[in-house]
């Protein structure tokens, strides 16, 4: 027998989702992790027997409830559902799944759209942080088309602005964990960040890298992802973050000069795969690093932040990704960082049921 539970499907940034009323998963942790372990079809390298994509960026959940706290309309938590391990992690946020989460509030009654365009607030539950983000609903109504492009998603869509409140320091406590802005491990230098997502910043030049090669040359190169998973443990521990061998963050961001017009080259390590653009958070990550002098990615970056407005073109695989920095130049960071938005775009690509075996549920369906 099978068990049926409501979701939706949305294209969230560059990633896609499930999507899921808490309401309709079960409450205790580990049923409800081996329920979407199968409605995404983990663990199998080809998810044939789920609704995921066999690539990380295709194999995320979010839960979504009405929220209990002032202020905030809805909860969000994020689970990154692990393709060939039956895993679901929800050690980090993810900014392109947060994309789709206030158009799924509306889309499913958590939140009345206004007429013209409706502001979510969302706590992400992983982190405690909130953003704000503002859907076209004209009529009422969430719209999806538009204009606005995203590197890489294919054609235009509505334009979703979202900003971000009290991210720095979200998952491992402080801005800089280390309490340096660089960090010298095993005789690299590297810069250890948290504003939104947990990322160890490395210059390509250090491992005889240009910084322009494709994610396909990175995960082919065996001894390069050897060298960075090192590394990623070292720091992980010395970012609060404890043993990180089987954790999604931190995430490790290869730096160089921009190519392409943008401030500064990425390559993104998520960190076993390399990512074909960069997450949303990690970019926020990125970009405030070019703001601090001495970090390893502002003796790449092509920007100067100065007090007042700032936008940050960071380049990734696809495009680049731009985000907005207002500095208050009386304060210090993390305070000195008085806003930081992005734009992306959402889309609603199916809504009814996955079906689920009763037998995952254990005593619990």
């Amino acid at each position: 027998m099978q068990k049926a539970i409501p979701c939706s499907i949305f294209r969230g940034g560059t990633s896609r989702g499930l999507y899921f009323h808490a309401a309709d998963l079960p409450a205790d942790p580990a049923t409800r992790d081996a329920v979407l372990l199968a409605a995404m079809g983990s663990p199998d390298a080809r998810q044939i027997d789920g609704l995921g994509g066999a690539h990380p960026l295709t194999s995320k959940v979010a839960v979504v409830s009405r929220s209990e706290h002032e202020g905030i309309d809805v909860d969000y938590l994020f689970l990154q559902v692990v393709v060939d391990k039956a895993e679901a992690s929800d050690a980090q946020n993810c900014g392109n799944i947060l994309a789709g989460v206030a158009p799924f509030a509306i889309e499913s009654g958590l939140v009345k759209a206004a007429d013209g365009y409706t502001d979510v607030a969302i706590r992400m539950v992983n982190t405690g942080s909130t953003a704000i983000a503002r859907v076209e609903t004209p009529g009422g109504i969430v719209n999806y088309q538009g204009q606005t492009p995203i590197d890489g998603v294919p054609g235009t869509a509505a334009p979703l602005p979202i900003a971000f409140q009290d991210i720095a320091g979200s998952s491992c406590g402080a801005l800089l964990p280390t309490g340096e802005v660089v960090d010298t491990i095993d005789g690299v230098e590297l810069t250890c960040i948290d504003n939104g997502m947990p990322v160890v910043i490395l210059r390509a030049s250090d491992f005889g890298l240009s910084g322009q090669e494709s994610p396909a040359e990175l995960e082919a190169n065996d001894a390069l992802k050897a060298r960075v998973e090192a590394l990623r443990l070292i720091a992980g521990e010395r970012m609060n973050l404890g043993d990180v061998t089987a954790k999604t963050v931190p995430k490790m961001c290869l730096v160089s000069p921009p190519a392409n017009g943008g401030d500064v080259s990425t390559r993104t390590f998520i960190p076993h795969r390399v990512h074909e653009a960069i997450g949303v958070l990690g970019s926020v990550s990125v970009a405030t690093a070019c703001a601090l002098p001495g970090s390893v990615v502002h003796s790449v970056c092509d920007t100067a932040l100065s007090p007042g407005h700032n936008t940050v073109d960071v380049e990734h695989p696809t495009g680049f990704f731009t985000v907005e920095i207002e500095l208050d130049g009386e304060r210090e960071f993390p305070a000195a960082m008085t806003r930081v938005a992005l734009l992306r775009t959402a889309r609603l690509l199916m809504r009814g049921e996955v079906m689920v075996p009763e037998e995952v549920f254990g005593g619990a369906a």
